[in-house]
């Protein structure tokens, strides 16, 4: 029997987080509900979720606080939940790791929709007997999608599952340019209800951890989008 895959709901209002637990429970997922952020991080440890659902607004410490700790120890997708639709909060949700951003009141479909769109992005590796090794090498950089996993400068590299995705499918087509909204149906697809701001935030992240290289770089056209730049 396939286990369940396990997704942790972190929410104060009691109500809501049991009617998320419903939705999900009916499509086969493993559940468990906590009402704060100090809860959420003992949870975190204990039930090692596939997925975690974070209200922004919690008592004591709050989603932005408990995405920031469990960045530091894990790639877990998270889906942050607030009623705060400001571009402000959601791109600095995105800028702490957070991997998909919904505004309440949600519709109970999309929330299941987003949900199976995140977790099918981060699969874990089969067997490369199985499936195709997906990996593209340049000069100090391995990007590994088949594994998840960046070797950058010969030391592995964390990276959340769409930094690592957007990376390898712009390094997967060297030079060629591609617009922000192009990008977002590739890596985010169509059930994804964003801006293309979305992905600025990722590359400023993928920036940060990895520099730019004599050989290669990954360049804004400015106007249109961005490419992953290689030396001829």
């Amino acid at each position: 029997m396939v286990a369940k895959q396990k997704i942790l709901i972190v929410d104060d209002d009691n109500n809501i987080a049991e009617l998320i637990s419903l939705y999900l429970t009916k499509e086969c997922y493993d559940t468990k509900i906590v009402n704060d952020g100090e809860e959420a991080l003992v949870a975190f440890d204990q039930y090692n979720p596939n997925l975690i659902l974070l209200d922004l607004m919690l008592p004591g410490i709050d989603g932005y606080q408990v995405c920031r700790e469990i960045r530091t120890r894990s790639n877990v997708p998270i889906i942050m939940l607030s009623a705060k639709g400001e571009i402000f909060d959601k791109v600095l949700g995105l800028e702490l790791g957070a991997d998909d951003y919904i505004l309440k009141p949600f519709d109970s479909k999309e929330l299941v929709a987003r949900v199976k769109a995140v977790l099918r992005r981060y699969q874990p590796a089969k067997p490369e007997s199985v499936v195709e090794l997906k990996c593209v090498e340049y000069p100090d950089l391995i990007v590994n999608l088949s594994n998840y996993s960046v070797m950058y400068n010969g030391h592995p590299i964390d990276m959340p599952p769409k930094e690592l995705e957007l990376l390898y499918f712009l390094a997967s087509s060297p030079n060629q340019v591609f617009t922000r909204e192009q990008l977002l149906d590739h890596i985010w697809g169509y059930e994804y209800i964003g801006d293309t701001r979305t992905v600025d935030v990722h590359v400023k992240r993928l920036r940060e951890k990895i520099k730019d290289h004599e050989s290669w770089s990954i360049a804004t056209v400015w106007g249109i989008g961005y490419k992953f730049e290689v030396a001829e």
